[in-house]
């Protein structure tokens, strides 16, 4: 991968993330604006639009573009031309309306939608095993903890229905944002691509071409420096995050060997001591949610924007946006795995709970059982409704 600053280099899970996704998607956003003319004008130019093609670009020109002139889009555009002349093809409709931000949000916005909608599909995966378990273990008692210590009576079918109902809220979440392409010339009135179409409202047709082309959604505006549509990306994704976060960390205290309420296949080892098996996709859950928040904060320091387009602050969103959705779907993948090969030890804890004193005293068996019941059954029913519910666009 060439890193040629759009993105920070580093970090596991990079695909449909880095910077080469990016240039993909930048093309792709290009491409569909050539079909939207196209379409606009009633002169189609679908094969000009494909014969632009991300594979065969100088990175590092594009590299040497961006530090140039912060931006990448720049280089990419006289790059494309070329690759329109060299086929036979007029350059001219390119780009036509269109300024850098156009290019740069949409893209991300396509970066971001893949991602999270990748994250949802597993965040699914993994909430459906914890269905299975829920129900499985509805009546099997253990020992709820609160504020560190030891609480009361509770059950390992509960246990699950909380991890599961935060499951089903990080998935609300995802469903919940929308993804909006941007169209709106240089500095948002989108009077350039009026004149291209010879009409005034000609951007607005095209923009509602290109969403359409692109999967996107027409947001009837263009929210140049009206950022909170990237806020709304990068605090689901951030979502997400936490949700697993707060998972991991039960998982990994209640696996311990002190308490093994909680048994994990496999496990990473140690170099220094054999016999661990260390709670590896938790761990990496766990260093997601820290790292996320901060991210967050980048996010919403950014949408202070400013004139019609940003000096600094846009820049900033670039890395923040793509490493929060990164750190989204690689958390939801662990997640998958973690809690895919999780099992409850009912002995265990049955032990704990008996062996806790005052706090282990619990209700009748029936109160503890129709209380646990509920608590499972609304939360399987939350998720199964929202899981099957479709993901905007």
């Amino acid at each position: 991968m060439t890193d040629w600053g759009l993105l920070d280099p580093g970090a596991a899970d990079r695909a449909g993330t880095d910077d080469d996704a990016v240039l993909s998607a930048m093309v792709e956003v290009e491409r569909a604006l050539l079909r939207a003319w196209g379409s606009v004008l009633g002169d189609p130019l679908d094969a000009a639009a494909d014969v632009l093609d991300a594979a065969s670009l100088d990175r590092a020109a594009l590299q040497r573009g961006v530090a140039r002139d912060g931006v990448p889009v720049v280089a990419l555009v006289p790059a494309l031309q070329a690759q329109l002349s060299a086929a036979g093809f007029d350059t001219a409709p390119l780009h036509l309306g269109a300024t850098s931000q156009d290019v740069v949000d949409t893209a991300l916005m396509l970066v971001a939608r893949d991602a999270l909608h990748d994250a949802r599909a597993l965040l699914v995966e993994a909430g459906s095993g914890l269905v299975a378990s829920a129900q499985l273990e509805r009546h099997s008692p253990r020992l709820a903890r609160s504020l560190a210590r030891q609480a009361e009576a509770s059950t390992l079918g509960v246990l699950a229905a909380g991890w599961l109902d935060g499951l089903a809220s990080a998935v609300d979440a995802i469903d919940a944002v929308v993804f909006p392409v941007q169209f709106g010339g240089a500095v948002g009135t989108g009077t350039a691509a009026d004149a291209a179409a010879a009409r005034p409202g000609g951007s607005e047709e095209v923009r509602a071409e290109l969403a359409a082309l692109l999967g996107l959604a027409d947001p009837d505006r263009s929210w140049h420096t009206e950022r909170t549509p990237v806020l709304a990306v990068a605090s689901a994704a951030a979502a997400v995050v936490a949700v697993l976060g707060r998972i991991a960390g039960d998982v990994t205290f209640l696996s311990r060997e002190e308490i093994g309420e909680v048994r994990l296949s496999g496990g990473g080892g140690s170099s220094a001591m054999p016999h661990k098996r260390n709670p590896v996709d938790a761990v990496a859950i766990t260093a997601a949610a820290t790292e996320a928040p901060g991210l967050l904060q980048v996010i919403a320091a950014a949408a202070i924007a400013g004139d019609e387009r940003s000096a600094g602050r846009w820049h900033a969103e670039w890395a923040s946006l793509r490493r929060l959705v990164r750190l989204a779907r690689s958390a939801s993948a662990s997640a998958a795995r973690l809690l895919g090969s999780l099992e409850f030890d009912r002995d265990r804890a049955v032990e704990l709970l008996e062996h806790a004193g005052p706090a282990g005293e619990r209700p009748s068996r029936d109160v503890l059982a129709a209380a646990s019941d509920r608590v499972v059954d609304r939360a399987v029913a939350r998720f199964t409704r929202i899981a099957d519910q479709e993901p905007h666009a």
